[in-house]
């Protein structure tokens, strides 16, 4: 079984969006980051006639995944890659499409509990935050080697941090003397470079920059941008995709990819749809849905969630 830490988010919320699909019927189901196997294990459970195809980047989450699942036998296909490789990982398992889609994006709460994944700004450990270990740059790798314009760049854009200038030339100064290997060295540097006033309401200094540099390393919105039209073209008429993201960057994306599928493209003020011009999905939340003060008070993981589905109601255009 997975460590008793890990809550899966908006677990209820999610089986109740794929009833509709895989009560008393057979179905496939994408997990397309199924980390500890949280959400998949309920999901069979729910469903005794779901098949799952469990995808993941770091082999460690499909280890733990595989211990967990174990129990639904041969209803589970376990696959070693990014997400950004759906379509090629149910080819793999002899599927071309699936009923089911699910993304639970972010890093897991594997990745942060583990001191030596270099994820959590909490714990002094070397800066990695690779999603994958055995594979790729580091952390360290940015902050030693990209130009000071770079680091910028991805302090502004991934971390949305307004102090990105100042937390640059900070830490230019100081990989100049020695270069950075672990995160608690950082966390000091950006503790002096972030402004006292900002420090008492804005939250840790460290969060924005940390979480810049995760999606430098893992390429989280690149991959993100390719993954969700080639999961969307992976689903049936009828399926359904339910992803979850932790921040407005992600959130953006995904609102994006389903409304502009979800939107008609018979000109306005036609009486009738024009054949092959309609929607080809129905968004099935208003907006990102987020957790309830019940389950952030279980779950403090789930503060920052932000849930979207949607149902293919037509074909490819």
């Amino acid at each position: 079984m997975t460590a008793p830490e890990h809550v899966p988010v908006l677990l209820d919320r999610i089986v109740e969006l794929f009833t509709p699909v895989f009560a008393d019927r057979d179905g496939v189901l994408v997990d397309a980051t199924v980390g500890l196997g949280g959400h998949s294990d309920a999901l069979l459970e729910a469903f005794p006639r779901l098949r799952l195809v469990a995808l993941d980047r770091d082999p460690a989450a499909l280890e733990k995944s595989a211990e967990r699942l174990a129990r639904h036998g041969d209803r589970v296909d376990l696959v070693h890659t990014v997400y950004d490789g759906l379509p090629e990982a149910l080819e793999s398992v002899g599927l071309r499409k699936a009923d089911g889609i699910l993304f639970d994006l972010g890093v897991s709460s594997m990745q942060l509990d583990r001191a030596e994944r270099g994820f959590a700004y909490s714990k002094d450990s070397p800066l990695d935050m690779r999603m994958d270990p055995t594979t790729g740059f580091t952390a360290a790798d940015v902050l030693n080697t990209y130009t000071p314009g770079e680091l910028i760049r991805i302090l502004r854009d991934y971390g949305e941090e307004r102090f990105a200038q100042r937390i640059v030339k900070a830490v230019v100064a100081a990989r100049a003397k020695e270069p950075f290997t672990n995160s608690g060295r950082l966390v000091e540097l950006l503790y002096d470079a972030v402004p006292a006033a900002t420090r008492r309401t804005g939250g840790h200094p460290a969060k924005r920059t940390f979480q810049a540099l995760r999606i430098e390393v893992n390429g989280e919105l690149e991959v993100l941008r390719r993954a969700m039209p080639a999961a969307l073209g992976a689903l049936k008429t009828g399926a359904r995709i339910v992803v979850e993201s932790y921040q407005s960057l992600e959130d953006r994306l995904v609102k994006q990819a389903l409304a502009e599928l979800a939107k008609s493209r018979t000109p306005e003020g036609l009486p009738v749809e024009l054949p092959g011009h309609g929607p080809e999905f129905k968004l099935l939340t208003r907006g990102a849905e987020k957790a309830g003060e019940e389950e952030i008070e279980r779950n403090p993981r789930a503060a920052s969630v932000r849930l979207r589905a949607a149902e293919r109601i037509g074909e490819p255009r």
